[in-house]
């Protein structure tokens, strides 16, 4: 590269004058707002002027771009330029959009019944553990939409699926409201978003359960299908009242509780009051029809 030295400007003041102190060669090149910034050593302002020499895209529109959701990666391939010139623009305006995230977080979502008192974050944090997810691992964002309000995203992974939720946020001195702009975001909000599931009793079929346990199955089964018998009354085992039957000879029997834990066949012996051997009632004998008395003994 040769070096050149400034003899002077034209008589327009146009261009600059060089010449080579080697050759005597003369040079110009036009005074513009390059050479200007360049002169100054403003980098900022030649690297915006570079920019604009080989995009359609302008400084500003860069940045509005950037600030309406698009990354620095869309940018600079629908302006063609490299991504360092576009985030030499896009840095201030990613700032932004990450306070406005920030401060989407602190907002109150906005229910039925009115704001919660609960921020956004803290209800997104009791939606994520209920469910076994990582908060940690999702990602914030906010962006102005085409009506200049603040849109708060999160984004996470959910075994293959991407989850997206998107709410419009509005700054008030109170720390703003929430508002849900689709079905996840209006989920995760949800008061009963945390609510747990109803179990259900499995059902165990014969290829989940052993020999055993089937007999023991149907055995309870049984016991609860099984009607009662007529001659064993049901006697109350938490109050142990006695239960009054009916008796041929319009007499009474009382049977407690503590009946049914005795041998059957010892209430239909033979020494049963009133009672033979085959367990009919007796007949009475020719000295209680004479005396008139009972075959108890009461008259």
């Amino acid at each position: 590269m040769r070096e050149l030295r400034v003899v002077g400007l034209e008589p327009d003041a146009k261009y600059v004058v060089l010449a080579d102190p080697n050759t005597g060669d003369k040079f110009r090149i036009p005074v513009d707002d390059t050479l200007r910034a360049a002169s100054r050593g403003d980098l900022a302002r030649l690297g915006q002027i570079q920019i604009e020499a080989t995009s359609q895209l302008r400084p500003r529109e860069i940045q509005a771009r950037i600030r309406g959701g698009a990354s620095v990666e869309q940018v600079s391939q629908e302006a063609g330029i490299p991504i360092a010139k576009v985030e030499r623009f896009a840095y201030p305006v990613l700032l932004e959009r990450s306070r406005a995230a920030d401060m989407a977080k602190k907002g109150h979502p906005v229910r039925p019944d009115g704001p919660t008192v609960e921020t956004l974050l803290e209800i997104v944090t009791q939606a994520f553990r209920a469910r076994g997810h990582n908060l940690d691992e999702a990602t914030w964002d906010a962006w102005r939409d085409d009506d200049g309000h603040w849109v708060a995203e999160l984004q996470w992974q959910a075994g293959r699926s991407t989850n997206t939720a998107h709410w419009r946020y509005q700054p008030d001195a109170h720390g703003g409201t929430i508002t849900a702009l689709d079905d996840i975001a209006a989920d995760l909000v949800d008061p009963d978003c945390g609510r747990p599931l109803r179990y259900l009793t499995p059902v165990y079929s014969a290829r989940d359960v052993d020999d055993s346990t089937e007999a023991e199955i149907a055995e309870r089964r049984a016991a609860v299908a099984s009607p009662i018998p007529l001659d064993q009354p049901a006697v109350s085992e938490s109050t142990a009242e006695p239960a009054i039957l009916e008796a041929p000879g319009n007499e009474t029997v009382a049977a407690t509780a503590s009946d049914e834990h005795e041998d059957p066949a010892a209430s239909h012996t033979p020494h049963s009051p009133n009672r033979d051997k085959r367990g009919k009632p007796a007949l009475p004998s020719w000295d209680d029809v004479l005396l008139g008395v009972r075959s108890n003994g009461r008259i």
